[in-house]
């Protein structure tokens, strides 16, 4: 499946900022390149740092990682939806993805005007405020929809389900300063505004100065501030947890690929993600952990130790699972 996340946010909060450093982070950070269908939409590798062992192991050079579009959608200020800056034109983007990364601004700066022009005061009160300008044009817009379509079915009274935008869970990406990526009194505070929803802490402008780092520049770059991931990371990371999502791993001469799958899928539905022949004449699935793989060394030490199972149409996938399908069509 194709994860779908949309960036929203107040003017002046840093969010094409982050929008930038995710896409040009991921295609760094996996090696391998990311694509831009229109300026304002990217399409980056998943890290997953089990491929690179796997690649190693069965001597291949291709690695396909599991990808995320990000989709940097302006427009959203107070009377957006009534046509204020871009108006409407942001509710076709949302409602094509899966979750909302609200991004949230958290520092003080007064050189950097904020979208209603006041001075920085309190972080936190300033904050709660931001959200919920989004918030209620999430909701008018919402309401806007639904007067619609009940207009819509008094002519026609055939049903469709129609994604509102308060519906779509949200992320909440917190763009703090240098100080607040350790401040843990700050961060418990603004996760307090949003709670239950998952909460993550990103600098923006250190986001931005590691573009064209590798991967162990960047690692050392973030651990000399305190942080051990980088915003991509962090938000991927969320964004599975949100959504409900966790990756199998399939590995060979070929290629070693890693695929997104919804928590409680099964082994045929797993499979049918590679190619619906595979779900549709399904018969059995090799499988074995990605821990033990990694341990013993090869696909042919984890036979040996009696790791390597086979599972029927029942079997509930786990994350890191390194499996083999079987099938006839």
């Amino acid at each position: 499946m194709n994860l779908k996340i949309g960036i929203v946010g107040l003017p002046n909060v840093g969010k094409s900022t982050l929008f930038n450093a995710l896409t040009n982070a991921g295609a760094l950070a996996a090696n391998y390149p990311f694509a831009t269908i229109e300026p304002n939409v990217g399409i980056v590798p998943v890290p997953d740092e089990r491929l690179d062992v796997l690649a190693k192991m069965y001597e291949t050079d291709k690695v396909v990682p599991a990808t995320v579009e990000f989709v940097d959608i302006a427009g959203l200020v107070a009377g957006a939806s009534k046509g204020e800056g871009l108006g409407n034109k942001f509710l076709a983007h949302i409602r094509e993805c899966q979750a909302i990364c609200h991004v949230v601004r958290a520092f003080v700066n007064n050189d950097i005007v904020r979208a209603d022009n006041k001075i920085e005061e309190d972080i936190v009160s300033q904050a709660k405020e931001d959200i919920d300008i989004i918030n209620l044009e999430l909701q008018l817009a919402d309401e806007e929809t639904k007067e619609k379509i009940a207009a819509k079915r008094k002519k026609d009274p055939a049903d469709e389900h129609i994604p509102f935008l308060t519906d779509k869970p949200v992320i909440y990406m917190f763009n703090v300063d240098e100080s607040g990526l350790t401040d843990q009194d700050l961060q418990e505070k603004l996760k307090s505004l949003v709670t239950p929803a998952e909460a993550i802490f990103v600098n923006a402008k250190l986001e931005e100065e590691m573009s064209g780092m590798n991967r162990d520049e960047r690692k050392e770059f973030l651990e000399s501030y305190g942080v051990k991931e980088d915003a991509l990371g962090e938000l991927i990371k969320a964004a599975y947890k949100t959504l409900g999502l966790q990756s199998f791993l399939t590995a060979g001469k070929k290629e070693c690929r890693a695929w997104t799958i919804k928590q409680g899928a099964t082994a045929p539905e797993a499979a049918g993600t590679i190619h619906t022949d595979f779900e549709r004449g399904f018969i059995a699935a090799q499988i074995c952990n990605y821990d033990d793989l990694k341990r013993l060394g090869s696909e042919k030490a984890v036979k040996e130790a009696g790791l390597l199972r086979t599972e029927g149409k029942t079997y509930i996938m786990k994350d890191g699972d390194v499996v083999e399908f079987r099938f006839n069509v």
